[in-house]
């Protein structure tokens, strides 16, 4: 199998070396050129251009974001952002997957070796994951990636589909990954104030999810912010799951509230769409409506399914519409999706399921 060729940018020399060596290691993978900025990669991408561009965003010359709308608009390429862990870096981050990104992954400010040696598996993953992304639509599939073992939403939460008591409030559940920054902006600000409660995992890392929901917050007549441990699930709220840490909906007689907590990696993920999914299942039964949207890998399959046999409504996000169509495509497969429909139609169809009885 031909392999995947990448592109490092970035201006440290120890973060070039230390992410070619991770990449190195995936037999799935070729680094073919290391830059320390823009202009000289575009010398060097000359020779050979590369399936993946790894980019940072803060350099001398030519900032990523520059460069990035510079490549979408000559020759679009896959790239994923390697942003710093800090609130600037988050909203450079929000920008650049706006500007054609697909991905993202987070480098820490001090320890920077360690770091990245640690986030091994995630940067391998997010590659991958880029390298299947079609561009002119935004969404996935899967390539196969040897990493540590995969933990199921067992290791988090035990599954029962019987809802604890009767109540007629709806929940609506949304699960993504790659792509899904910019499918469930596509979503969350064509719904109107009234419409159900939304709660969602989007695949990111930690700290990211607070500058991606008040992003979403600015632009949305919903209110939408990122979930703290006791937030109400309300009618024209949505809730999105802290990048590092599960999300789980809770119920207090007929009132719902989400639980955020630590645990392990579900489906090489935290949060987990699986994870949210199954305690859907558990706490809302016939009163969910589960969608499950672009991304790579299976995250979120089983969880559906789990919400299926609970009596939820469920649906896929078609492949058509897909910036990787991984995640729906396992779903699909599991048998936990009542029918695909476009990513446009997403939004009538959380507005036709809160007006159902």
């Amino acid at each position: 199998m031909k392999k995947i060729g990448v592109m490092l940018v970035d201006d440290s020399a120890v973060v070039r070396q230390v992410i070619s060596d991770i990449l190195s290691q995936d037999p799935a993978l070729e680094v073919i050129g290391a830059a320390s900025d823009p202009l000289f990669a575009m010398e060097r991408m000359k020779r050979r251009w590369p399936d993946v561009i790894v980019l940072d965003v803060e350099m001398p010359r030519m900032d990523g974001i520059t460069f990035l709308k510079k490549l979408m608009m000559e020759h679009p390429t896959p790239v994923v952002i390697c942003s710093s862990l800090t609130e600037k870096g988050a909203e450079t981050s929000l920008q650049a997957l706006s500007a054609g990104a697909v991905g993202v992954v987070a480098k820490a400010k001090l320890g920077i070796r360690q770091h990245l040696q640690s986030i091994a598996a995630e940067l391998i993953h997010a590659v991958k994951s880029a390298a299947l992304a079609d561009l002119k639509r935004l969404t996935l599939a899967g390539l196969p990636h040897k990493v540590e073992p995969k933990h199921t939403a067992d290791a988090v939460l035990s599954y029962s589909h019987r809802p604890l008591t009767q109540t007629t409030d709806k929940v609506v559940a949304l699960g993504a990954s790659t792509g899904g920054t910019q499918a469930l902006e596509a979503v969350l600000t064509a719904l109107p104030r009234v419409c159900p409660g939304i709660v969602v995992v989007q695949h990111m890392p930690e700290k990211f999810t607070t500058a991606f929901a008040n992003r979403l917050d600015k632009l949305s007549a919903v209110e939408v912010k990122e979930a703290a441990n006791g937030d109400r699930v309300l009618p024209g709220r949505v809730l999105i799951a802290p990048g590092g840490r599960h999300m789980l909906l809770k119920r207090s007689g007929a009132l719902y509230y989400v639980d955020v907590i630590d645990g392990p990696l579900v489906n090489r993920h935290r949060p987990s769409v699986d994870v949210l999914f199954r305690s859907v299942a558990n706490t809302a039964g016939k009163n969910a409506f589960g969608v499950i949207m672009t991304g790579m890998g299976d995250d979120g399959a089983r969880g559906l399914k789990e919400m299926r046999e609970a009596g939820s409504r469920t649906l896929a996000q078609d492949e058509e519409t897909c910036v990787v169509y991984g995640m729906p495509k396992e779903a699909v497969r599991l048998g936990a999706v009542e029918r695909s429909i476009a990513l446009s139609d997403i939004p009538s169809a959380i507005l036709d399921y809160g007006a159902s009885r």
